[in-house]
């Protein structure tokens, strides 16, 4: 059953404060994504470089406007549920705005007893044989790697593996649920026979489509490069566009006031999962901006990330 939900905040951006049985430090491990170098660089000679995001920034508040070595960072839990989430950072498609000791909502995720992993994941300005597809080459790989190491390497349950996107990173996360079947790159190893498709998506102050209406410009330039102005590429790397029958379980979130990604494309990317028969939830939060929905004007937390892990939970993901 499919429903939708208007929900109303004010203030200073904030989430709820975290459990008190998950105060325990969760440990981080870091790890290449490909055993080898990555598909389709040949030519590319591309050297990992970051970059400062703000001057007074703690040292792991960092960007990558080129990526060579596509990274999972794993947050564990000191009590893990069984559930796990892929987290897609945004950056526009320019760069990719992750740390490389584990983020804040990464950190939260665990707080809450899901194992979390953030993909630092290579960019199409790069020239990759890809192309537009070299971040979805990523987000394939990196569920299969999930799914392939649980049980064994991670205490999760294979088939409660969600993948939660922001920002451009909602748009890496939008088009692996949609095209997690296409084949994009060839079998590297066993852990590609894993299936890419996540169990559930959650989508927060998204980029989704390419199309004029709603476009965030930034990143269909950076992903569509040449062929930005072509309906044709525009149509196919929309998000909302051609949902497949297996397409999961979809929460969407935007706040109204986002001065750099239009809530438009929550709301297109809503709209076609109604239309579609997908289950799924919008939220359009008053406040907030670029980010995460404002607290209450007396300082109380919207509690936007429990509100995705229960209704997440009630389609068999437990957060």
């Amino acid at each position: 059953m499919t429903t939708r939900r208007t929900v109303i905040a004010g203030g200073l951006a904030a989430m709820l404060p975290l459990p008190a049985v998950a105060a325990a430090e969760p440990a981080v491990e870091r790890f290449p994504l490909w055993p080898k170098a990555p598909p389709g660089g040949e030519g590319c000679n591309i050297v990992d470089q970051w970059v400062k995001r703000s001057p007074t920034g703690g040292a792991d508040d960092i960007a990558w406007p080129h990526v060579g070595t596509p990274m999972l960072t794993v947050v564990r839990p000191a009590r893990p549920n069984g559930s796990a989430v892929l987290v897609c950072p945004g950056g526009g498609y320019a760069r990719v705005a992750v740390g490389r000791t584990g983020g804040g909502i990464a950190r939260d995720f665990a707080a809450r007893g899901v194992t979390a992993f953030e993909l630092l994941y290579r960019l199409p300005h790069d020239n990759w044989a890809a192309g537009a597809d070299v971040a979805l080459q990523d987000a394939q790989r990196a569920m299969r790697v999930i799914r392939a190491g649980a049980g064994t390497r991670w205490a999760i349950d294979p088939a409660r593996v969600a993948v939660a996107g922001f920002s451009a990173g909602g748009h890496v996360a939008a088009r692996l649920a949609t095209r997690a079947g296409s084949p994009v790159y060839d079998p590297v190893d066993a852990a590609d026979r894993w299936p890419a498709r996540p169990d559930v998506a959650g989508l927060f102050f998204p980029v989704v489509t390419m199309l004029d209406d709603g476009v965030h410009a930034q990143s269909r330039r950076e992903l569509l490069g040449a062929h930005a102005a072509d309906p044709a590429w525009q149509r196919r790397y929309s998000a909302q566009i051609d949902l497949p029958a297996d397409m999961p379980p979809s929460f969407v979130a935007a706040n109204a006031d986002d001065p750099v990604v239009p809530p438009r494309n929550a709301v297109l990317m809503w709209e076609a999962l109604q239309a579609a028969r997908v289950p799924s939830e919008l939220m359009i939060f008053e406040r907030g901006g670029h980010g995460p929905p404002a607290a209450h004007r007396d300082g109380t937390p919207v509690p936007w990330l429990d509100l995705f892990a229960n209704w997440a939970g009630d389609h068999g993901w437990r957060g």
